[in-house]
């Protein structure tokens, strides 16, 4: 084989929670910890109006290689600098996210054709941003549900969905939905995010008992107002932190016997 350059580039898969016209598609319930948190019963559903599902921040490419394919936004690690400043420049730069909740290296791609020409090797990184945030793009990129992507560049659908696992992963044994959600937020808020980064119905309940006992989240005091149905005033809650810690290293998502 002739030899080749060798870059090393960085790619980051930022998601964030978002409404988008199409609904999500319900699933089964599988179990964090051996707790279902995610319910079949009707009621206990997304509601289908709310059309939220997660989304993955990608740009189009105006040139070839892969020309009008989306991609990541990376690119090239300079000289001077590590890996985790390399991935936080780019998305300054390419797309102009500066403020990230989450930042973590989640994997390495390294196949030797995986790009046309010099060798690429790529750093990928799970970026969060919670879902009252509105970055101001630029008129090359969007965010797009990772359940209906767009044609990729190259091997970045993989990517997204290396790193979207990892998220689910994570939601069953540490506090990573900090990084999508607001600073505070009722429980039907937080079964939202849950429910869309998951992919999966959500029961409230449940999901409040499993993140209490484990101290992910605490109360406020306060009460959001009751919307048009009125009711009951919701208790509004807060993440007891706001950087990653495990909350049980032996919970995992899996489907109920």
């Amino acid at each position: 084989m002739a030899h080749r350059s060798t870059i090393h580039e960085t790619l980051t898969a930022v998601f964030q929670v978002r409404r988008f016209p199409d609904t999500i598609s319900a699933g089964e319930s599988p179990s964090v910890g051996g707790i279902t948190i995610l319910g079949k019963d009707a009621a206990d559903r997304c509601p289908p109006g709310h059309h939220t599902e997660l989304a993955v921040l990608l740009w189009e490419r105006a040139l070839d290689p892969a020309k009008g394919t989306w991609s990541l936004p990376g690119g090239r690690l300079r000289d001077d600098e590590d890996l985790d400043t390399s991935a936080a420049r780019q998305l300054a730069e390419k797309v102009d996210v500066r403020e990230l909740t989450h930042l973590e290296q989640v994997w390495v791609f390294s196949d030797p054709d995986r790009v046309p020409g010099d060798r690429r090797i790529a750093s990928a990184y799970l970026g969060l941003v919670p879902m009252t945030a509105e970055p101001v793009l630029p008129h090359d990129t969007k965010w797009h549900p990772v359940s209906a992507l767009p044609a990729m560049s190259f091997d970045h659908g993989t990517v997204v969905r290396h790193a979207r696992n990892r998220l689910a992963a994570k939601l069953s044994y540490t506090n990573i939905a900090f990084g999508l959600a607001p600073a505070t937020f009722t429980m039907s808020t937080l079964r939202e995010i849950y429910c869309a980064a998951l992919g999966y119905d959500v029961d409230t309940t449940n999901l409040q008992r499993v993140l209490s006992r484990r101290k992910v989240i605490t109360p406020t005091g306060a009460t959001a107002s009751p919307g048009r149905a009125g009711g009951r005033p919701a208790a509004v809650y807060r993440f007891t932190d706001s950087e990653i810690r495990v909350t049980d290293e032996f919970a995992a998502l899996r489907p109920p016997s």
